[in-house]
This record gives structure tokens, sequence and C-alpha cells, in this order.
């Protein structure tokens, strides 16, 4: 990762992610299609209420499973693979806590949970089906999505991919038998995601005990050391507040779509979601390839490869954007009627709200890479920051104030203004760091690998 050419490597990186952040992405879209053509408008609106719930349990493993994967990427780049194998070992230990910790607590208060999360009398029984399957696997998403990151934080890519393919494919095979087939609705869909996620989940654990890997899982590892664990926290907290973030603004926003559009708006906002995220995925994948390659180079003090990394992940992930926010904005329509069949107000709503609510696409793709390399270099706070710029600091007020003004159109609307705003942030702080960089790099040698610093323990700003 310290010698060869970037573009090969963010492409060896960043293609096994994409993918398997695609496919992730696609069986959330596929679970949506099925329901929406098996139980109507009304299934789709009982799995955007419980969609905040879901997003709750992925920031807990992004938590601990990001927040290593930085500390094991500059470690190895540091030869210091001791000490990465037992940064694995306690976070494997949270991934099991945490995990038992929330299935008790979200089963003891499923339907509290769905009513602050905006659900009505109509969807609640639909939501709470749902939800109380997910909550039993908790375990497996944690394990399989958060070690996934390990893997490729030690430079194993095309194993990261295939775990997800297996997991994701497996779900997208299993959601008709069990939606159709065995009759069971909503509840399908929820079981067939949990088994897909046990299935991630083992092979990851395997590859890592019997599949060749360069870190092993040790029992002397698992002890958990109060550094490490803070050190993880630390550095994971940026992509876990955003997360966390993303949940509240979805809640709002589902409390905002029934005062103002109702059950049929709630349904087409839980379409939106699943499109963005099958765009966003993509962009994500690509800012989790470039992860180890900045945090290696960091690491060993190559500032210029760095540099470069970042300049093409940011290039390659608003191509990305772009070519979503094309297709959102020529099929918008058809792409809402995949979801929902025959129903023409669900229709005609979510088209015209797609289309607005696509508006600055294309920015975020930047804005994700940008503030995914400080997270990737330990830069904590700034990560925080301009994670939460585009998921509360922005957001949240557009859409209390908006659709005062503005109505339904208010709330499509909320999204693009968060999106520009912190687009505009995120590169401001890009641009004094990549100076920054340059200086440390040396006069015109960007190429070249500059002295290795002395990098400290401490996640937050080093």
């Amino acid at each position: 990762m310290g010698e060869q050419g970037i573009a090969g490597l963010l492409w060896r990186f960043s293609l096994p992610a994409v993918v398997g952040m695609l496919v992730q992405a696609l069986y959330n879209v596929v679970d949506r299609i099925f329901i929406g053509r098996a139980v109507g408008s009304v299934g789709i609106a009982g799995i955007s209420v419980a969609f905040p719930m879901m997003i709750i349990l992925m920031a807990f493993g992004m938590l601990v499973g990001i927040g290593a994967t930085s500390l094991i990427s500059i470690r190895l780049g540091q030869q210091r693979k001791e000490e990465a194998e037992t940064v694995m070992g306690n976070a494997l230990v949270l991934f099991v806590i945490i995990s038992a910790v929330l299935t008790v607590l979200g089963l003891a208060f499923t339907t509290p949970i769905l009513l602050m999360f905006g659900a009505g009398a109509d969807v609640l029984p639909y939501s709470r089906e749902y939800l109380r399957i997910i909550l039993l696997g908790t375990i497996f998403q944690c394990i399989g999505f958060g070690m996934n990151n390990f893997i490729r934080g030690e430079g194993n890519p095309n194993k990261a991919m295939s775990t997800m393919l297996i997991g994701a494919g497996l779900n997208i095979l299993l959601d008709p038998i069990f939606i159709f087939w065995l009759d069971m609705g909503i509840q399908g869909a929820a079981i067939a995601t949990v088994i897909s996620q046990a299935c991630s989940s083992a092979l990851v654990l395997w590859y890592f005990l019997r599949g060749g890997s360069v870190l092993r899982i040790r029992a002397r590892a698992f002890n958990l050391q109060k550094r490490i664990v803070l050190d993880i926290m630390a550095i994971g907290s940026a992509p876990f507040a955003m997360q966390i973030a993303s949940s509240v603004v979805i809640s709002l926003f589902n409390h905002q779509l029934r005062i103002y559009g109702g059950t049929t708006a709630l349904s087409a906002m839980g379409i939106i979601f699943s499109i963005m995220m099958l765009i966003l995925m993509p962009v994500v994948g690509i800012s989790q390839g470039a992860q180890p390659i900045i945090g290696y180079n960091y690491g060993a003090g190559n500032f210029g490869r760095v540099i470069r990394t970042i300049r093409l992940a940011a290039l390659v992930a608003t191509e990305v954007t772009l070519v979503g926010f094309v297709l959102a904005m020529l099929f918008p329509e058809q792409i809402i009627a995949a979801f929902s069949g025959r129903e023409s107000e669900l229709i005609a709503m979510g088209g015209r709200a797609l289309r607005l609510f696509f508006i600055m696409l294309p920015a975020v793709g930047f804005q994700i890479v940008g503030a995914n390399y400080f997270q990737a270099v330990g830069k904590a706070r700034q990560a925080i920051f301009l994670n939460l710029s585009r998921q509360v600091l922005l957001l949240i007020p557009a859409l209390l104030i908006l659709p005062g003004f503005l109505g339904l159109n208010g709330v499509w609307l909320a999204g693009p203004v968060s999106d520009l705003g912190s687009a505009i942030l995120t590169g401001t702080c890009l641009y004094w760091e990549i100076q920054f960089l340059k200086k440390k790099a040396g006069d015109g040698a960007l190429g070249e690998a500059a002295p290795v610093p002395e990098l400290k323990s401490e996640p937050a700003d080093s």
C-alpha cells in the first residue's frame, strides 16, 4: 500500500467494497419491492417506521467496526501486528456485549420505540412484526458488518467482498421464498434478512479463525484494555454519531411526513431512502476502499500518496452520485413504480419527491469522502463535525423550518439544503488539510515518502 500506484490500489480496494455495499443496499431495495407488491404501500411505510431502529443497530456496528479498522490499518502500517490483533480481539468482545444489550432492550420496548419513530395505528402492526425479528439478529449484523471492515483493513478486499456478496445474495434468494411461497409477508422479509446476516457473520469469523488471514482471532486478545476501547470508541464515534443522527432525522421525517402528507408520503420517503442508499452505498464503499490506503500511508509518513488518494476517491464518488442524479431526474415515476405497482397516488407523489430530494445529490459523494479522510487518519473531532453537519447541524433545522413555509415540498427540500451546506463546509476543511499535508510532504515531492511521524495512540487530532 505504500508503493503501488494509487489508482490501481484504489480500484483493487474499492471495487470489492463497492460491489459488497451495492449488493447490501440492493437487498434492502429488493425487500421493499417485494413487500410493496405483497403487502402494499402500508407495508413499505411499516418498514420505514422500523428503519430508524435498524440504523441504530448499524451505528453500533460502525462504532466498533470502523473505529477498530482505523487502528488496525495504522498499526499494520507501523509493523505492529500483535497490537493490531489485540485491537481486533477487543472489538469482537465489544460486538458481543453491545449486541446482547441492544437485543434485550429493543425487544422489551418495541412498541414505544416504534411510536417514537412515527408509527401510526395503521402501520404499527407491520413495523412491530418486522422489527422484533430483526432484533433477534443483532449479533449477526454487528459481527458480519463490523468485522468485514477488518478484512479490508488487513489488505484483503476481495475476501471482504465475497462475504458480503454471499450474505446479500442469499437474502435476495430467500425473500420471495418466505414472502410469497411461504406466505409470511413482512415477517418473511425479516427472517430472510436475519438468516443472511448469520451466514455472513459465520464466514467472517471462519476467515479469521481458519482462512489464512494476516490477523488471527486469539483468546489472549479478548481481555478488554481500557486504552484500546477508548481509542476504538473515539475514532468510531464519527460514523456512530452520523448514524444515530440519521436515525433521529428519519424519525423526524416520519413525523413531518405524516403531518403534511399522510401514509402515502411516508411510503414515498421509504422508497426514496432505499434509492438513496442504493446510490450512496457505492460511495461509502469507495470511502472504505480508500481508508486503509490513507491510514497506511499516513502512518508511514507518505503524505503525498494520501493527497492523491483523497483526490481520486472524491472524483470517483462524485461521478457515482452524478449518475444517480441523472437517472432520478429522467425516470422518477418509473423508479417509484418498481416498488408500488399500480398505486397511482404513490407514483405521482413519489416521482415529484424524488426529483426534489435529489437536487444536490452530486455534492454528496465528495462530502462523504472528505469526511471519511479525517476518520481514516484518526482525527475524530473533525470527522464528527463534518458528518453531523449534513445529518444534524443543517438538516434538522431545515426540516423543522421549511415545511412551515412550503408544506410537504419543504420536507422534500430539507435534504438538498443540508447537502449543499455540508459540502461547502467539507470542501473548506479539506482544502486547509491538504495544504498542511503538502507542507509535510515537502515542496513538490507529493509522490515521495516524507519522514515517518511519531504517531500518538490518541485518536483525536493525531
